[in-house]
Formats: C-alpha cells, sequence, structure tokens
C-alpha cells in the first residue's frame, strides 16, 4: 500500500469522523447521539452503514401524512367528552395531563366506560375467543404477534366462523414480529383459507420494493368487535412459550395483562385500527364508524397512541408527567425497564422526595441486551429508594401497566424503554376512577405476594464480570 493510498484512507476516515460529529447529534438525545459516534468511531464503516439504516426513527412522509388526516377526522368526531364527571376527588393535575395527551395524539378523555381484566393468558384468550363468536358486523383484529399453534387455534376458528356468518373480518400483523415464529407461514396460509382479509404491519420486503427502516415496529395488541367491546394490554396472540424449544426446555412462559372495554373509549381504540389499516391499504374504513355506544360505567378513560409516527414520544411525556405528579404511590409493572435519563431523573426524584416507588421485573430475562442493559438501572434506583420486586422465574412477567395514588391507572402495550418510546408503534390507555384503581391494586398485591424484593447490599455483591456486562450492553440502551 503506497503511502499516497494511505493518506487518503486517513482524510476519508477523519472527514466520517467529523461528519458524523456534526450530523449525528442533530435532534437526538445526548445518550442515543453519544451511542452512535461509540459506534462509529470505534468501527467506522460497518458504524456508519449501521448509521444510514436504522438512525432514523422516523416513518416515510406518506404515513406521517395519513396519520395527521386521521388525526384530524378524530378530534372532528369524538363523543363521550361530556360523560366525564370532574367531581371534587378528581385530581386538580390531571386536567394539564388530558390536554397534553389530547394536543400530541388527539384522543380526548370520555366517559361512561366500564372494564374488565384478566392477568391470566388463558382466560383472556377465552374472553375474546367468547367476543368473537358474538360478533354480529365488524371484527378488528391488531396484534405485534399473532400466531397460529395449538393454544391459539380456537381464536382462529372463531375467526373463521365470524367469517362464515357474513361478518366482516380485518387482520393486522406486524411483519418482522411474526417473520421469526414457526408459526409465521402457516398463519399467513390459515388467515387466507378463512377468507378474512389481512394485511402486514410495517413490511420489509426490499424485493418487492418495500424498504424502510427493518427495526420500526407495530407493537400494538388490540382486537374491537362490532365497535362495541374493545381489547387492549400485553397480550401476544401465541402460546405462552413463544413457540420455541429452547423456551420450553427453560420451562419459561410468558404472564400478560389483558383489559376488555365498553363504553366511547372503544371508539378511540378502533381508531387506532383505522390508523394502521389506513397506512398499510390506503383504505380509510371511516364510513363503517358506529354510532358511539354510551356505558353505564364510570371511568373516564383516554387513548394514547405513540410511536414513530408522531413527533414527540407520547406515551414518554405522559409516563413522565404522571410521575411528577404523583403525591403519595407509584407501581410501575414493566417487563423491560430501560429508561432515558428523563424518566430515570423522574422515578428517582420520585422517591427521594419521600414517595412510595416499586418497579416490577422479572428475575430472569429473555433477550441478553435488553435485560442487561436493564440490570444497569438497578443500583441508581434502589439508593434513590426504589424498592424492587422480582418476579420469580421460569415466568416472564411481560404485564405493561402503572398506578399513580388512588387516581389513575396506564395500561397497553408499551414497555418502559427507549425502544417503545421512539421506535415501536403504542397503544395506552390512561384510566381515572373506581373500582378500576382498585382492582389492579388487587393483582399489584399478587405480583408482589410471589417476588422477591431486591436489596441494594444483595446488589451490590453481584459478581464483576456481571457488572462489566450490565455495564457494556447499558452503552447499546439508546442505539435507534
Amino acid at each position: 500500500m503506497t503511502l499516497v493510498t494511505v493518506g487518503a484512507l486517513l482524510v476519508i476516515d477523519l472527514a466520517v469522523r467529523i461528519t458524523a460529529l456534526i450530523v449525528v447529534p442533530r435532534n437526538r438525545r445526548p445518550q442515543t447521539a453519544m451511542a452512535w459516534l461509540l459506534a462509529i468511531f470505534f468501527i467506522p464503516y460497518l458504524g456508519v452503514l449501521l448509521f444510514l439504516v436504522f438512525g432514523s426513527a422516523r416513518l416515510p412522509r406518506g404515513r406521517r401524512r395519513k396519520q395527521r388526516q386521521v388525526n384530524e377526522y378524530i378530534l372532528e368526531t369524538t363523543e363521550g367528552i361530556e360523560l366525564v364527571q370532574k367531581d371534587p376527588s378528581w385530581p386538580s393535575w390531571l386536567e394539564p395531563l388530558v390536554e397534553l395527551n389530547r394536543t400530541l395524539g388527539a384522543m380526548p378523555l370520555v366517559g361512561g366506560n366500564s372494564a374488565r381484566m384478566w392477568a391470566d393468558n388463558q382466560q383472556a384468550f377465552d374472553a375474546m375467543v367468547e367476543e368473537i363468536r358474538k360478533a354480529k358486523r365488524i371484527v378488528h383484529v391488531e396484534f405485534y404477534i399473532l400466531s397460529l399453534d395449538e393454544t391459539t387455534k380456537p381464536f382462529f376458528d372463531a375467526l373463521g366462523e365470524a367469517r362464515a356468518r357474513g361478518v366482516k373480518v380485518r387482520v393486522l400483523l406486524d411483519h418482522l414480529g411474526n417473520f421469526q415464529y414457526p408459526g409465521y407461514r402457516r398463519t399467513r396460509r390459515r388467515l387466507t383459507e378463512l377468507g378474512v382479509e389481512w394485511h402486514l404491519m410495517l413490511p420489509f420486503l426490499p424485493f418487492h420494493g418495500r424498504i424502510q427502516r427493518p427495526d420500526l415496529r407495530n407493537h400494538r395488541k388490540l382486537l374491537v368487535v362490532d365497535g362495541e367491546v374493545a381489547f387492549t394490554g400485553s397480550i401476544n396472540v401465541i402460546e405462552t412459550p413463544y413457540q420455541r424449544k429452547k423456551n420450553r426446555r427453560r420451562g419459561l412462559h410468558w404472564k400478560d395483562y389483558w383489559v376488555r372495554f365498553e363504553g366511547p373509549v372503544v371508539a378511540g381504540i378502533d381508531a387506532i385500527f383505522v390508523t394502521d389499516w389506513y397506512s398499510e391499504t390506503d383504505e380509510l374504513l371511516m364510513r363503517e364508524a358506529a354510532p358511539i355506544r354510551v356505558g353505564d360505567g364510570h371511568l373516564d378513560c383516554q387513548v394514547v397512541p405513540s410511536g414513530p409516527g408522531f413527533s414527540v414520544e407520547n406515551n414518554l411525556r405522559l409516563f413522565n408527567s404522571l410521575v411528577y405528579n404523583a403525591q403519595r404511590r407509584i407501581v410501575l409493572v414493566s417487563p423491560y425497564f430501560v429508561p432515558d435519563d428523563s424518566m430515570l431523573y423522574a422515578v428517582t426524584t420520585a422517591a427521594q422526595s419521600g414517595l412510595h416507588v416499586e418497579l416490577f421485573v422479572s428475575e430472569i430475562g429473555d433477550q441478553f441486551m435488553v435485560y442487561h442493559a436493564q440490570r444497569s438501572y438497578y443500583e441508581a434506583l434502589l439508593k434513590a429508594g426504589v424498592k424492587i420486586y422480582l418476579y420469580p422465574a421460569p415466568t416472564i412477567l411481560h404485564a405493561k401497566h402503572m398506578t399513580f395514588d388512588d387516581e389513575v391507572a396506564i395500561i397497553g402495550s408499551s414497555n418502559m424503554d427507549m425502544r417503545s418510546f421512539t421506535l415501536d408503534l403504542e397503544i395506552s390507555v390512561m384510566i381515572h376512577g373506581e373500582p378500576f384503581l382498585s382492582e389492579l391494586r388487587q393483582v399489584e398485591d399478587d405480583y408482589r405476594a410471589v417476588s422477591r424484593e431486591l436489596t441494594l447490599d444483595e446488589w451490590q455483591r453481584r459478581p464483576r464480570w456481571i457488572r462489566i456486562v450490565d455495564n457494556l450492553m447499558r452503552l447499546t440502551a439508546g442505539l435507534q
């Protein structure tokens, strides 16, 4: 290699690094920018390639335009706002949060809702199957993972029976989220055999001209029947060992949380499906919108959509605002807790201010990098006074919900990690009212009864090599 060639390579290398310093930090949080810069500086050519593929967390312009169109429709047609009962017990800090959610995600707070919850996967599947079998007009199905196996076969059979009765059945499932599982091909065949309309969400099909950032995923989970009943929460339609032989060998299974709603909030959940259907098919379903069914419940609910279709992290802003406004008690349940700096400061500040703060996570992990990145935050949390409860192996506690004082609960598909804040399309529902809060507190009590509290002393005695792995994986948390 000549001196000229060496000199040219050094110039190119220097130019790449200087360009990265200018381009990478633009409109990114500091920890994300630093993670990308480390990748580019230590592995320049591979780092640049990865940044070009994964560096932008925004959906294509056309999809963002469609999101704005649907938002305008929601703002113009929403009903049920007048059913919200702002009695003297209504917390004064809730009104600004409601306005924040509506400003960011278009959905209003609506009253007159009722809800039922399940913390058992099979019971949740049975409830969905029962509701689909009663469908008369329309069934909308949208799941990050929707896979045919022995556990989920009754769900697919119920869809087929509904279609045979003349019910309009539409199904959305995430492309790469399902592609990784053995049931992917048989699921596609079965949906086609049933005669339902189905489409892949965020398909990555470069040979068909459909290329976008491959790690942007639609992580939502919802079912709407006849525009009258809606389900959402953390469940994927798949057996609890997730069709993995290694999971069966380890005895792993996933435990979720699922909620059935009636009332005006159903229209908001269905609007999420309408948005995603429009994004994938260019077909607007507004003309099918059923009249709002006013429930006899007493829950105030607000749907909060989030993801790369929006300009800011709607769910992160809501979660942080709730943490800062809580007065007494915060309980967080998330299988993946990898906060950005703003959330870490919010949670630790709450604990240091004397609030009772609890975090429920799994004792074991199913994703190596995320699991160890999550553990790197435990010391700061424990030192601040956060109580960390480890749900026992071999269960992966996959539930995603949180409660604030005895006032507000959040349920949905969103984890408390940077992927859910920025890269994944999510659905959350903010709920105010009894007896929902009391029932969710009972679920938290059930978790606590079987979980083990992690102490700071125990955590500081962990082996040095594990500390190194945890801290190394923390460097990858901000890559997006």
